[in-house]
């Protein structure tokens, strides 16, 4: 590039008051741009999934199935179309992980209660009356008798719960018998007494109804204490064979690739708009504010110094037709070193007879000087 000319020169770019859409090309550029920060960012959370899969051993899960099963007086006779909701099912999951049968398993495991809980979970299948004792360990046995274990501790919880509630029901009637039965003697002893006729009538009657009073209780104690208060049965033990990993290893590999790589992005766009540095025609021409001569492609090999000759040599051309005069030739690169582009412009410009004068305020002076004789070799120079 050079200073502008007091003509009006014409301009390769866009009008200043036209819009330009961010297309897809656009937003792979800056990803593709910085490939290198996203594949290492990428290989890191790659890592970090193996680390975790390799370190972290799995953790086994195992499952024993219960079936429960209503409380009813007759356990012959059907309880009617509602059998089905005989039974709270919520009711008995918060049981089956309360406080009595996590501490029976923490105490058996002689773990922490809050760890407990933690691996233990009960599943109620919808429109079932069966729970399914689910327990996650490290190791399988552990796994198999922790769920087996907690199966029969819901069992021996509520059943001591039923049979808690039957010795209330029949400390009642026991006490509701006794005292009719005293009853039943005081009105024995009255109508042995009587002597007038119609008052010893009375009495029997009376004795009748307390002895049929009595009768009824008598059945309804013999029926309570007849109730089986059995909660349900284990239907499925959890066994050895039916462990089964609770982790996906492949699937936490490729969520940490996945992960990594856009974490990757994310740092490259952040990198891209914290760099200043020239990336485009456009940014060369707002950076420097004057026209546009030409552009030197970036070579194939990104290690290699040089650039493009072809290149080169179209620039030394274009500002030869362009400059009739002494004037400055502003080179704007996208990397912080212009020394090769600058010792190719100045050696194309010097063959074409061009006395060219190099400046350098970085001390970059004696590379320059080694570029410039090293590209003399290699464009034809009259000597």
């Amino acid at each position: 590039m050079t200073d502008a000319a007091p003509g009006s020169w014409p301009t390769d770019g866009p009008p200043a008051d036209s819009t330009r859409s961010v297309t897809l090309t656009d937003l792979l550029r800056v990803p593709m741009h910085r490939v290198r920060l996203v594949a290492a960012v990428a290989a890191v959370g790659l890592l970090a999934a193996l680390g975790y899969v390799v370190l972290v051993p799995a953790a086994l899960t195992a499952s024993a199935v219960v079936a429960v099963r209503p409380v009813v007086t007759d356990a012959f006779t059907p309880s009617g179309a509602g059998a089905d909701r005989a039974v709270n099912m919520n009711v008995e999951s918060g049981i089956a992980t309360g406080t009595e049968v996590v501490q029976r398993l923490a105490d058996a495991a002689g773990a922490d209660p809050r760890d407990i809980r933690n691996a233990l979970e009960v599943e109620v299948p919808t429109g079932g009356q069966i729970l399914r004792f689910t327990y996650q360990a490290r190791d399988a046995q552990r796994a198999v008798q922790s769920a087996n274990m907690a199966a029969e501790a819901y069992l021996s919880v509520r059943r001591t719960m039923y049979e808690q509630q039957r010795a209330e029901m029949l400390r009642s009637y026991d006490a509701s018998i006794t005292k009719v039965a005293a009853q039943q003697v005081a009105l024995q002893k009255r109508a042995n007494t009587a002597k007038d006729s119609a008052a010893g009538d009375a009495l029997v009657a009376e004795l009748a109804g307390i002895n049929n009073q009595l009768t009824q209780l008598n059945a309804a104690r013999t029926e309570i204490a007849a109730v089986d208060v059995n909660p349900g049965w284990v239907t499925q033990s959890a066994e050895r064979a039916l462990v089964t990993s609770a982790g996906h290893r492949l699937l936490y590999l490729v969520a940490g690739l996945l992960g990594g790589a856009l974490i990757g992005i994310v740092l490259a766009y952040l990198w891209e708009s914290t760099d200043r540095r020239v990336r485009s025609v456009a940014d060369g021409r707002d950076a420097s504010n004057l026209p546009l001569l030409g552009t030197v492609r970036r070579p194939p090999f990104r290690g290699s110094p040089r650039a493009v000759d072809a290149d080169v040599r179209y620039v030394a051309m274009a500002v030869a037709e362009r400059v009739r005069q002494p004037a400055r030739v502003a080179l704007v690169t996208a990397r912080e070193d212009a020394t090769a582009l600058t010792a190719g412009l100045a050696v194309a410009l010097a063959a074409d007879g061009r006395e060219v004068f190099v400046a350098d305020d970085s001390g970059r002076i004696e590379r320059l000087r080694a570029s410039v004789l090293a590209d003399r070799g290699r464009l034809p120079i009259d000597p």
